[in-house]
């Protein structure tokens, strides 16, 4: 009993209804196309008669061709998207933008010409079929001179059972094939109107290309506001431990937390600007901006060491110059959260077309265990890959040891029993190799 009535709901239910309408709506669409086939083939051939079969078949194969010509428009993806996403019930994706390929165009032509192909002969099944079977129908019950029959089948209607049947099965047929035609269309319609090979692969591009700016605003916020709050936390605390053994100094952090909350609050509204897709309001910083960097990191008490070897930062292009500023930026900010207080040594050298950058910090008892997983390392490997340089960061030795560890951790595990340095090396080319 289940199984019947499901059986008449995929023939008689909602979904089968909508079905028959966008059926409907495909014969509508082939009609301006017939019309004018129809008029061209009386035209030739005018001893046929408006009624006759064989010429609107004719009509029907010349038009199939302007069908499928009119397909290939743009819009035409839009129109019968949009009519398939409403009405065919589908469960794969469905399309309603305008077809901006070649392949995506001839699949919707495909589709056109099928949905009105199937559309004109459900609308001629459902317009001739059914008056004849009613007749059919009541041909027993009012005897043979009251309803005449159509003349083609009247010789079938001598046996007045069989004229019943007959009528039954002209009654059902249009339901059958109308519900054949829609859930073929609707298996139909991911493949021709869904994304194409090549929509698949843009919108990977774009899911690729979104990632990547979330990520590089991750870094951008990790980098400045992050860098930002960690100097902010040691100065305040270096204040508040030596305010009254050494109130100049206290003044001196705290001039400098000032210092570092305006350059952070600058930092984040050029990160805002980016997630509104805005002009930069605020120019990122480069190594120009490095002396204040290392005299703000020298406030909080940290001996930094610096030096720079063939260094000009205003003939650096504009991108390289951003990013090495964000690891030096990244390198002070281990250090000091990491070896507060400690010496850091920090140079910055040109050789054959590399700029090189490197942060060496004594390694505390405490930061031993540390290694290169942070997401401070992270990003700064990721900035390193897009400029094709290299990196390395991890501890080393006493001077004339080796030993360092590289992006992937793994080299060096076995140096932290005797190092005593964390070393960060980054290699970045002047000129982006071909």
């Amino acid at each position: 009993m289940s199984d019947r009535r499901d059986g008449l709901r995929a023939l008689l239910g909602r979904r089968a209804r909508l079905r028959w309408m966008h059926l409907l709506l495909g014969a509508a669409l082939l009609m301006p196309f017939q019309l004018l086939t129809s008029v061209a083939v009386a035209v030739v051939g005018p001893g046929a008669g408006p009624s006759a079969l064989l010429p609107q078949l004719l009509a029907l194969a010349l038009a199939l061709p302007l069908v499928a010509a009119a397909g290939l428009l743009p819009v035409a993806r839009s129109l019968e998207g949009a009519m398939a996403r409403t009405l065919c019930g589908a469960d794969g994706e469905i399309l309603t933008a305008p077809a901006d390929s070649w392949s995506a165009r001839r699949r919707t032509s495909l589709w056109f010409t099928l949905h009105t192909l199937l559309g004109g002969i459900t609308g001629a099944l459902s317009l001739a079929l059914p008056p004849a079977g009613v007749l059919l129908l009541l041909h027993p019950l009012f005897g043979r001179h009251a309803v005449q029959p159509p003349a083609p089948i009247q010789p079938l209607t001598q046996h007045p059972w069989f004229s019943t049947a007959l009528g039954l099965g002209l009654l059902v047929l249009p339901v059958l094939f109308s519900g054949a035609a829609g859930r073929g269309l609707a298996r139909l319609a991911p493949r021709l109107l869904g994304p194409t090979p090549a929509d698949l692969l843009a919108a990977a591009r774009e899911r690729a290309d979104r990632m990547a700016e979330r990520n590089r605003v991750a870094r951008e916020l990790h980098d400045s506001v992050g860098h930002a709050l960690s100097v902010v936390g040691i100065q305040a605390a270096a204040a508040a431990r030596l305010l009254r053994t050494d109130p100049d100094f206290a003044a001196a952090a705290l001039t400098a937390i000032e210092e570092t909350a305006h350059d952070a609050v600058a930092e984040l509204d050029h990160v805002l600007g980016l997630l509104r897709d805005e002009e930069d309001r605020t120019a990122p910083h480069t190594l120009a901006d490095l002396p204040a960097l290392l005299d703000r990191a020298r406030a909080v008490g940290a001996a930094v060491d610096y030096a720079e070897d063939g260094l000009e930062p205003a003939a650096l292009p504009g991108t390289l110059s951003r990013e090495a500023y964000r690891i030096v930026q990244e390198g002070l900010g281990n250090a000091l959260k990491h070896a507060d207080g400690a010496p850091v040594q920090v140079r910055l050298t040109v050789r054959e077309d590399t700029l090189q950058i490197t942060v060496v910090n004594p390694l505390r008892p405490r930061t031993r265990s540390r290694t290169g997983g942070g997401s401070g390392l992270t990003g700064m490997h990721e900035r390193v890959r897009l400029l094709r340089g290299t990196l390395e960061a991890g501890p080393v030795g006493p001077v004339g040891s080796t030993g360092s560890v590289g992006p992937d951790g793994s080299d060096g595990a076995d140096v932290t029993d005797v190092a005593d340095r964390w070393r960060l090396a980054a290699g970045l080319p002047l000129r982006n190799p071909a």
